[in-house]
């Protein structure tokens, strides 16, 4: 006869307590971190602005119920839309991933923690919105204690770096796709402890909003390989940093949480999703992924890529006009670009496309240059593309694959080589390091700045995009603005 069930209700668990007390914290990040924390937001609002232009994104945006309205709702940067904090954080977070262009974090697990942005900058505008009313949030002051006075782009800033470091150490020893499950419930969990300490939770509701973000699951992977890629791989943050809104408002109504979520047995959530795993804080949390993050700041291109791409366009000059000529191009990688971005056959959408290392490094090769309209199908239909892409062998090098984990050089090496039909070759090209890693931040930041003036002056118009530029160069009067003001400038 087994053992009756106890009943007796555990203490949280300890991983829900260190977020939360992080969430919490008022040690200030460090001077590099808030400074990266600055570009990498001009680089993600730039990538949501340039995703304004694909159709296929500006579809899924706007009220959930078409025409209606709320008053002093959230911003959605780019657009003219007004919407609650819930919404508003699909919308943003949609944008900002769409294009496959905002930074990226890359260990056990990856992802991209400037995703969060949809629910750090959806819940900020809607507070600093209505602290400026007669009786701001009126319906949450019964649950709210600790609201700040007034929100200001440091409380943006500062949010920005804590979530990046829950994201990204919990991705460092913690690898969820190795059980078939997506990063972006990483998104969700950051998104949750920031969003509750935001909106004033306390130690309690932030714990209780953690663990209904840990009951929640995850979205398979299904959506990010072949032959199922498709496009809810760029709304997939959208809906993750959303769900983190809606989880955070429900625990400031006093909802109660699920204090082993994680370690009850049988039924939490690594016996059931993590095959028993327990899963790890890889480091303090401080303001590491931060300091450490990768931009893509050249091209849009699937972040394992990165460094492939820029090795075929090196070597464009001397293949363009020799394309008909190649018999076999050598692509050595590293083993986490094996898995997930090296495939062979039809390739059947945008989608599906940027995330393959031989139709990127084929662009590269081809046209020297990799834009986000090379995905499209009037590209995609040009014959050269999958001629090359069948002279390519991929094969990993241990050493780039080791030197991806190791913590003190975090690189994302590639090498091409190509071979002609008369017994030549091109050298070995290697690119261990891309523009936007951190051991490049001196050339890379600068061009950073490019990518987000020319997005906001496609967009807004050169008079325009100068001002907004201009918001990002004096990080002190950054940090001093309310988000409000800052949140209008982007609106149209």
């Amino acid at each position: 006869m087994s053992a009756p069930i106890s009943n007796v209700r555990p203490p949280p668990d300890p991983l829900l307590t260190s977020l939360a007390d992080y969430a919490l914290s008022s040690q200030p990040p460090s001077d590099e971190a808030l400074d990266t924390a600055r570009w990498c937001l001009a680089d993600t609002l730039a990538c949501g602005i340039m995703a304004l232009a694909y159709p296929a994104c500006a579809k899924l945006l706007g009220p959930i119920v078409p025409g209606t309205t709320i008053a002093r709702g959230a911003r959605v940067p780019g657009t003219a839309y007004e919407l609650d904090p819930v919404q508003a954080a699909f919308d943003i977070g949609t944008i900002v991933r769409w294009l496959d262009f905002n930074d990226t974090w890359l260990a056990a697990e990856w992802g991209h923690p400037s995703d969060n942005l949809g629910a750090i900058l959806a819940v900020t505008d809607w507070i600093s919105r209505n602290q400026t009313a007669a009786q701001p949030l009126a319906a949450f002051q019964s649950q709210i204690s600790n609201l700040k006075s007034q929100m200001t782009m440091r409380d943006v800033l500062v949010a920005m770096v804590k979530a990046h470091e829950i994201q990204g150490v919990l991705a460092l020893e913690n690898s969820f796709n190795r059980v078939g499950l997506d990063h972006v419930l990483l998104v969700r969990i950051a998104s949750t402890a920031v969003a509750t300490a935001l909106l004033g939770g306390t130690r309690e509701q932030i714990i209780n909003a953690l663990s209904h973000a840990w009951l929640d699951g995850s979205a398979l992977r299904t959506y990010r390989h072949a032959p199922n890629t498709g496009s809810r791989k760029s709304w997939a943050a959208g809906d993750a940093t959303s769900r983190a809104v809606r989880l955070a408002l429900i625990a400031l109504t006093g909802e109660m949480g699920y204090p082993s979520v994680l370690t009850a047995k049988t039924w939490g959530f690594q016996d059931v999703s993590f095959r028993g795993k327990t899963i790890l804080l890889g480091r303090p949390l401080g303001s590491y992924v931060m300091e450490q993050i990768l931009f893509k700041i050249s091209f849009p291109a699937e972040f394992h890529a990165q460094t492939a791409v820029e090795c075929a366009m090196k070597l464009h000059p001397f293949v363009r006009d020799r394309l008909d000529a190649i018999t076999r191009i050598e692509l050595t990688t590293h083993e986490s670009a094996i898995r997930i971005i090296d495939k062979t056959g039809p390739l059947h959408n945008p989608a599906d496309r940027d995330h393959c290392l031989q139709y990127m490094t084929a662009i590269g090769l081809i046209f020297g240059e990799l834009t986000a309209e090379h995905y499209e199908d009037s590209i995609a239909a040009d014959p050269r593309i999958d001629s090359l892409r069948a002279t390519m062998v991929v094969s990993e090098d241990k050493q780039y694959s080791r030197d991806y984990l190791d913590p003190d050089k975090r690189s994302i090496a590639n090498a091409v080589q190509i071979f002609f039909r008369n017994g030549t070759s091109t050298e070995k090209v290697v690119v261990e390091y891309p523009i936007g890693h951190r051991r490049r931040r001196s050339e890379g930041i600068p061009v950073l700045q490019k990518k987000a003036a020319a997005a906001f002056a496609a967009h807004y118009g050169q008079p325009r995009a100068a001002e907004l530029a201009a918001l990002f160069s004096d990080r002190a009067q950054l940090e001093a603005m309310p988000v409000h003001a800052f949140m209008s400038r982007f609106a149209t």
